[in-house]
């Protein structure tokens, strides 16, 4: 049985099926984790997600920032971007089924020495906390409280964890964490505002897998989210979105032997959007 993760697929489906060909993924033998960012600005969205559920058991995703605007998008509480490409999920005759099994999904698996997430953690976490404010969230969206929390999920504030919050405040630094992060300094404050690569870290800031006193460095952390940093194989972070979107690749790695595999995108080289 092998153990395979690929890095956010956001909708490229023809590279995602080429790239489980390639691998010789087998649904009765091998595993599959997923970094989230299954949909949005690729072509096939919606093949992505009846894809990844009818996998079942074989196929584990975390939620990404694309995911929880789709459910943002879906439940009214968000507008649509120019260069989202939602609306086939939205007008599909199966969209309930598949965005109540989206909303069901994981902000971060652990096993082993491994965590997964879709963006990063803050150094003050540890694994356990990570897996437990994680559960506070996926409590909420699959419960009755999904759509009051999706209608105040935007926003960057507060930008620091304390344990002292409550209510959506503290499920919304979760969500930020896990989905968005990419900078922060020591204290876990979060900075959102700049994209690019690991060079551009605002001043008092890093790339929050190089903060020293991170409390996760004894895992392995899986993630993808920073598809302007590229494909990062470190020995304890293995950053998987390598930019199939804008023209890189879809990568997948076997963890046994960490070899990677990957299929080039489809879409035209075009520079990586800002947000």
């Amino acid at each position: 049985m092998a153990h395979y993760a690929i890095g956010d697929i956001q909708g490229c489906h023809a590279e995602f099926r080429e790239l489980l060909t390639l691998i010789e993924f087998s649904p009765a033998n091998d595993r599959l984790w997923l970094t989230g960012d299954l949909v949005n600005r690729g072509p096939d969205s919606l093949g992505v997600l009846r894809e990844v559920r009818a996998l079942g058991g074989a196929a584990r995703t975390v939620l990404g920032n694309h995911d929880l605007h789709l459910l943002s998008v879906a439940a009214g509480h968000a507008r649509a971007r120019h260069d989202d490409t939602l609306a086939p999920i939205l007008e599909a005759p199966d969209r309930d089924e598949l965005l109540d099994w989206l909303a069901r999904q994981p902000l971060a698996i652990a096993e082993d020495d491994m965590l997964m997430v879709h963006a990063g953690v803050l150094p003050q976490w540890t694994t356990p906390r990570v897996l437990e404010l994680a559960r506070e969230v996926e409590a909420t969206l699959a419960g009755d409280a999904r759509d009051a929390f999706l209608r105040v999920l935007y926003g960057d504030e507060p930008y620091a964890w304390r344990d002292d919050l409550e209510g959506f405040d503290r499920l919304r630094i979760v969500v930020n964490a896990l989905t968005r992060l990419r900078f922060c300094n020591r204290d876990g404050r979060m900075e959102f505002r700049e994209k690019r690569g690991a060079g551009y870290a605002p001043p008092g800031y890093a790339p929050w897998f190089r903060q020293e006193n991170r409390q996760t460095g004894s895992s392995l952390v899986i993630c993808g989210h920073w598809s302007t940093l590229g494909l990062l194989l470190a020995p304890n972070v293995l950053m998987l979105d390598s930019g199939c979107l804008w023209g890189g690749a879809l990568t997948a790695i076997r963890m046994s032997d960490r070899r990677v595999y990957q299929v080039p995108g489809h879409a035209p080289v075009t520079p990586a959007p800002r947000e």
